[in-house]
């Protein structure tokens, strides 16, 4: 079956079905039992790409909050484990918008021409280094040896192997990477086949509540992992005017997150609470807490990239550096925050 807005496959012979996506992160037991989101007025469908971890809760509270149907958009959601499928999909033209970090946009950039639109939020702080407890590893230099769950591929995959591990004196090939889905690495870790993780809120926040493990490094000490809301050329070049109306549904989104904290919480907290995650209120705060959400548009998001551009070539990631001019697309965001 192709799609009618670029007449490519829509799953066969991509193995990137939504079925696939959906069923690996949850998400399908979501659409089942909420619906997804199809308001009959809405003129433009925006198939939105988003993490099932504390990274894209920000986006899921978007699609739960009505401002996209207030804004004239209808919204079709693919929920995966990690940033880095979504990009994927985007690649394969499954999914219009979807969020992730520098590294995975730079890739995505090189891969399938996609364009950033905003920064949605830093979440540095909410990515860490958590060690089994009973190892009594007090730093990540001494992991030396150890077996380090990691989702291969992920921004904050890459962040920690090119960045934190070597500040903190733990190099490539000082440790036996073992890969795996961040919603899978706190049972890998309570089931200790894996001596510690590299994972994301609110999977950190859990292990250490439940006395599974400490954290021995936040990513943040490192950079501070700007999430870029990224598009499809194709979606920017035929739906211009949905893109500044989704800009301007995110921006009300942050004065809920200001003025609505505990509509904004609860509407996240339901979500793990319908995957099965038993967690404390307040320890679902803390591994909120840790995201700044502000959606804009940074002037020197081009200086941020370059770094990550150039290890990503050296390690032949990428076959070039972006053309920042081309892959960062500022104005849609400066006509959103003008008309608001």
């Amino acid at each position: 079956m192709n799609d009618k807005r670029t007449g490519k496959g829509t799953g066969k012979g991509t193995g990137l079905t939504r079925r696939h996506y959906l069923a690996a992160s949850g998400a399908g037991i979501l659409a089942a039992g909420m619906g997804i989101i199809r308001p009959a007025s809405a003129a433009t469908t925006v198939r939105q790409g988003y993490q099932t971890n504390m990274w894209g809760m920000p986006t899921y509270y978007l699609m739960r909050s009505g401002l996209l149907e207030k804004h004239g958009l209808k919204v079709e959601e693919f929920g995966v484990p990690s940033g880095n499928l979504t990009m994927q999909q985007m690649v394969a033209r499954q999914v219009d918008l979807g969020t992730y970090a520098g590294p995975s946009f730079c890739i995505g950039h090189n891969k399938g021409g996609l364009v950033a639109i905003a920064v949605i939020e830093n979440v540095g702080k909410t990515a860490a280094v958590i060690v089994r407890k009973d190892l009594g590893i007090t730093k990540a230099a001494d992991l030396k040896g150890k077996k380090i769950a990691n989702q291969t591929g992920s921004s904050i995959g890459n962040i920690f192997v090119d960045q934190f591990g070597p500040k903190n004196g733990l190099n490539k090939g000082d440790y036996q990477e073992v890969r795996m889905n961040v919603n899978d690495m706190v049972a890998a870790l309570a089931a200790k086949t894996v001596d510690a993780m590299v994972n994301i809120e609110p999977y950190n926040a859990i292990a250490v509540a439940d006395g599974l493990g400490v954290e021995v490094g936040n990513l943040a000490e490192s950079d501070p992992v700007p999430v870029f809301m990224a598009a499809t050329p194709d979606f920017v070049k035929e739906h211009p005017d949905a893109v500044v109306a989704y800009l301007k549904a995110w921006i009300e989104v942050t004065k809920d997150f200001k003025e609505k904290p505990k509509k904004v919480a609860e509407t996240i907290y339901s979500f793990f609470k319908t995957k099965g995650y038993k967690m404390s209120q307040d320890t679902f705060e803390t591994a909120l807490s840790r995201i700044e959400v502000n959606p804009g548009f940074p002037d020197n998001m081009d200086a941020y990239l370059k770094p990550h551009a150039e290890v990503l070539l050296k390690a032949k990631k990428i076959s070039a550096i972006p053309d920042f001019k081309v892959a960062l697309r500022p104005e849609f965001m400066k006509k959103a925050q003008a008309g608001s």
